[in-house]
């Protein structure tokens, strides 16, 4: 049992057994053609002792046929041609002795022998012409025993023949049988090895075309087999995990496309609030008079200019205390423009629109990003910020407003409500720190901006470091998270020709830093 279970397992691939099975065959054939060769061979030999015989009973034969033209004419010729074979037929019996045993027992031939010397003495005693009856009769009594053992010789040698021959017909039928078996034999065990795991394979990949993915599950051991079912049941895996991104792009694209709604709708009565806070302080300043105040600014951007406002009545009637309502259109107006470019940064980020290559400002693109978070930054979280002015990446604008949006995000989802969160950009120069994983390649012929982004929160475990990137991957609990955000940084910044490293320790925290073609100057 041991020896059979050491056989089996040594046989664990197909391509062996179907090895072992032909050379099995070959073995046999061989065995078979070594077998007939012998069998031929006595054959032969065989057929050379019939000859023998066959020659020996022709002797006899001719023996008799001078014996009677000896008694007919009495011609000493004749005596002499028949004593002539009669030596023949001695030397023959002397010589060939083995081969006459194949047919005769030794007793048999020994009684010949005698016989044939009894037969020359008598005829040689009989002088020609001679007219003696019983010697005659004695001499052909001699004569006939000859004849009669060469006759029972000759038909005992073909007898021998043809069973010599009908065992080698049986043997070679037989072994044309047991090489026929075997083939069947090899040919439905590689049909139930192969046919078999490919028929639930075609069976499978009809129920896969209907839309079930049912996974493979065959207790095979020939690797072959094991190795196409297991790239079968990574391609399931794969397309299930195809569809599950299929479905989730379909409703982060029904997301953007009720974020672009909700934006849309904000504008509208922030519009109205903006423009009833301007009819507002038309209306106070036709009845103030307007001095300047360093005290209570309003915001710069978008169109506007800043100034600040003090009010007095006009006349000498009642005073008012202006400074209350004056702040107040303040904070009115500052904050309608601060949710009006949040509506429009989150424009921006939710429109699906080709890539579009331009000089982008990097300091701009990073407050714009910040400004999308700075509402869930938690007090505790230090928020550092170092973007030279001077730098300017060629690139869309909306990916990577999106990259560092998602990359930030991830270092808030880290901290965890405390901590430090740095986002610093300059030129890059060299290769990554040695203790980085690099994804992805950047040209380096040309001028790159390095932008990092570090926090000191709980770190990513080494294991799963080489996985960040792949799609729908997160180690955050379910619901709080599609593991996408990463993904899309690392498409992002691939589609821009760049590069991602990360550097990362449990317990101390997590640096990303992205290297992206820059905008050269014009010389």
């Amino acid at each position: 049992m041991q020896l059979m279970k050491r056989f089996h397992l040594s046989l664990g691939s197909l391509r062996q057994k179907i090895v072992f099975g032909y050379g099995a065959v070959a073995l046999l054939v061989v065995a078979l053609s070594a077998f007939s060769l012998l069998e031929m061979r006595l054959l032969a030999e065989q057929i050379t002792s019939g000859e023998r015989i066959h020659q020996f009973l022709g002797i006899a034969l001719e023996i008799r046929r001078f014996e009677k033209n000896y008694f007919l004419y009495g011609q000493r010729a004749d005596l002499e041609e028949n004593r002539a074979y009669l030596i023949e037929a001695r030397r023959m019996l002397s010589e060939h002795g083995a081969q006459f045993a194949a047919v005769a027992n030794p007793q048999r031939i020994g009684a010949l022998i005698i016989a044939l010397e009894d037969y020359d003495r008598l005829i040689s005693a009989h002088p020609p012409g001679n007219d003696d009856p019983p010697r005659e009769a004695d001499i052909r009594r001699a004569g006939k025993e000859i004849s009669t053992v060469a006759e029972e010789w000759s038909r005992a040698e073909r007898a021998i023949l043809q069973t010599q021959l009908d065992r080698h017909r049986y043997w070679l039928l037989a072994a044309i049988g047991a090489v026929v078996l075997l083939v069947v034999v090899i040919g439905q065990m590689l049909a139930w090895r192969v046919a078999r795991p490919l028929r639930e394979l075609e069976y499978n990949m009809a129920a896969v075309a209907e839309g079930r993915l049912a996974k493979l599950d065959l207790a095979v051991e020939d690797r072959e087999i094991a190795s196409l079912t297991s790239a079968f049941n990574h391609v399931l895996a794969q397309l299930e995990t195809r569809q599950g991104q299929l479905v989730r792009s379909e409703k982060l694209a029904a997301l953007g496309t009720l974020l672009s709604g909700v934006a849309h709708e904000l504008n509208n009565p922030l519009s109205n609030i903006s423009t009833s806070c301007e009819i507002l302080a038309e209306e106070v300043a036709a009845t103030k008079v307007c001095q300047p105040s360093p005290s209570i600014p309003l915001p710069e951007g978008e169109g506007r200019q800043s100034a600040s406002f003090s009010f007095q009545e006009k006349g000498g009637g009642m005073r008012r205390d202006t400074a209350f309502e004056k702040e107040l259109l303040a904070q009115i107006d500052a904050e309608t423009w601060r949710a009006r470019r949040i509506v429009r940064s989150l424009l921006d980020y939710a429109r699906d629109r080709p890539f579009s290559r331009e000089t982008v400002p990097l300091a701009p693109l990073v407050e714009e990003s910040l400004r999308l978070v700075r509402g869930q930054i938690p007090a505790q979280v230090s928020l550092n910020v170092a973007v030279p002015a001077e730098l300017n990446l060629s690139g869309d604008k909306q990916r990577l407003q999106q990259a560092i949006f998602n990359l930030v995000g991830n270092a808030l989802d880290a901290l965890e409500g405390a901590g430090e969160l740095h986002v610093v950009a300059r030129p890059a120069r060299g290769a990554y720190p040695p203790d980085t994983l690099v994804f992805g390649q950047v040209d380096d012929k040309r001028p790159q901006i390095e932008v990092e982004v570090r926090d000191n929160g709980h770190g990513i475990a080494a294991d799963i470091l080489p996985r960040i990137f792949d799609p729908f991957f997160t180690t955050k609990e379910v619901g709080h998270g599609l593991g996408l955000g990463l993904f899309i940084v690392f498409e992002i910044v691939e589609e821009h020709g760049g590069s991602i490293a990360v550097k990362s320790t449990p317990g101390q925290g997590t640096t990303f830093l992205i290297r992206l073609p820059a905008q050269e100057t014009a010389t």
